[in-house]
């Protein structure tokens, strides 16, 4: 997301669990308290909208795989877009609505944000520096996104 132009930050967190938890990776990765894996992107809405985040995210996500991404499986690995404000979730809903009579099944979430926890630094930038880390994201995509 922080290649898209007019993206003014990302950061690594979890998301839209168990309040009654403070969350950290392996919290989270057991799968116990309902945390997804998330990036909070903030963005400026004159320079990019929410469609072309979308569209950007949908080129990274595979909204037909179920509690899994690439090679990681479990609950918090699900897809979800989750708001701060209503305009932005009304947009997000419309659009929805017209992808899932397309894709079938679908299973991205969508809703506001209840709760959310930034991950640990070593999560940060992972990719940054960790240029041969895993990612289930070719090459090639981040390339794509480069240019929407």
């Amino acid at each position: 997301m922080s290649l898209l132009n007019g993206v003014v930050s990302t950061e690594c967190g979890y998301a839209n669990g168990d309040p009654h938890f403070i969350p950290d990776y392996m919290l989270v990765c057991s799968g116990k308290y309902g945390y997804a894996e998330t990036v909070k992107v903030v963005y400026d809405p004159n320079i990019v909208t929410i469609t072309k985040i979308l569209e950007a995210f949908f080129m990274i996500i595979d909204p037909r795989s179920l509690n899994k991404q690439g090679n990681d499986r479990g609950i918090q690995y699900r897809t979800g877009v989750y708001w701060t404000d209503e305009d932005t979730g009304e947009e997000v809903k419309r659009i929805f609505a017209i992808l899932s009579t397309i894709i079938d099944p679908f299973y991205t979430e969508a809703m506001p944000l209840s709760n959310y926890t930034k991950a640990e630094d070593n999560h940060q930038k992972y990719l940054d520096r960790n240029p041969n880390g895993y990612c289930h994201i070719p090459l090639s995509e981040m390339d794509a996104i480069r240019g929407i």
